[in-house]
């Protein structure tokens, strides 16, 4: 990997904050992006776990409310002040309490499938030839999903079973193309939820994860980073820096544009994006891996 040097860092910080909410594959704009700057290959898997931790500054930012109102009210079931029994321990009579199961329930399949395919994640998968056909491919999921949807359904009407889909769909966007948000806002609407509580719920299931994936590789590949041809810590942290500025704007921007527009604007982009990365591929403008 080629070192990404300061001003590239922020363009990838920028690519990063506009695309990680939005249902369109960041970790497919960083990785295509990344390759088209002057210094730049695949910018890799650490780098772009490690920024998207700047994003997710953002949505504790903007959730932070919902999300120590949410805590709060877990641990307090947890504990027994809703009552001692099981069903009351587990949220029955606290919604909010419930979406603290529903948010742990929802993160287990990210980690347990991304323990068992990391390899693959982060070699054959990054192939922007697959990139290009799930990005097409699951234009016409949300494309479908939107159209089919009834979206009469909020948060408190989650159930466990929800939750598990909901953290498959989530699991899905370890395949760059697919789309963290997008994964799980499609299953959201299959699922009967209205647009802004699919994409609400997308945001604080991706924490857990998110976070935890970024550290991890922090820890793991700080030697990676700072090592020759490494984006440096300093580079890493302002792309990060740049990704929550922005990606706090889209937060805002996307939850009031899904009160009153559907999602085909991003059904069509992906399609485009798809395309161009084909004729990027066959051009030789960039490497296939």
């Amino acid at each position: 990997m080629a070192s990404v040097n300061w001003w590239e860092a922020v363009v990838l910080g920028v690519v990063q904050g506009l695309t990680e909410f939005l249902p369109i594959s960041s970790s497919a704009h960083v990785r295509v992006v990344g390759a088209l700057l002057p210094n730049g290959t695949d910018p890799g898997a650490a780098f772009t776990a490690v920024i998207q931790i700047g994003t997710e500054a953002a949505v504790l930012w903007y959730f932070r409310r919902d999300i120590v109102r949410i805590i709060g009210s877990w641990l307090r079931a947890l504990a027994g002040r809703d009552g001692t029994d099981r069903a009351s321990r587990l949220g029955a009579k606290n919604a909010d309490a419930r979406l603290g199961w529903w948010v742990i329930l929802g993160s287990i399949p990210i980690v347990v499938l991304g323990v068992l395919f990391k390899d693959q994640i982060e070699s054959s998968l990054r192939n922007l030839w697959i990139t290009a056909g799930v990005l097409a491919a699951f234009a016409l999921v949300l494309a479908w999903a939107d159209k089919i949807g009834v979206k009469r359904r909020d948060l408190e009407s989650l159930r466990a079973g929800d939750a598990v889909i909901l953290g498959l769909a989530q699991a899905a966007a370890l395949v760059p193309g697919v789309s963290r948000s997008g994964g799980t806002i499609s299953a959201g609407l299959f699922l009967g939820l209205n647009r802004v509580a699919a994409a609400r719920y997308s945001f604080l299931l991706a924490i857990p994860a998110v976070l935890g994936s970024g550290f991890y590789e922090l820890v793991k590949s700080g030697d990676q980073l700072t090592g020759t041809g490494g984006a440096g810590l300093v580079n890493t942290a302002i792309a990060a820096a740049v990704a929550l500025g922005i990606g706090y704007a889209v937060i805002v921007w996307f939850l009031r544009m899904l009160t009153t527009r559907s999602f085909a604007p991003f059904v069509v982009y992906r399609w485009v994006f798809a395309v161009a990365i084909v004729v990027l591929i066959v051009t030789h403008t960039i490497p296939v891996r």
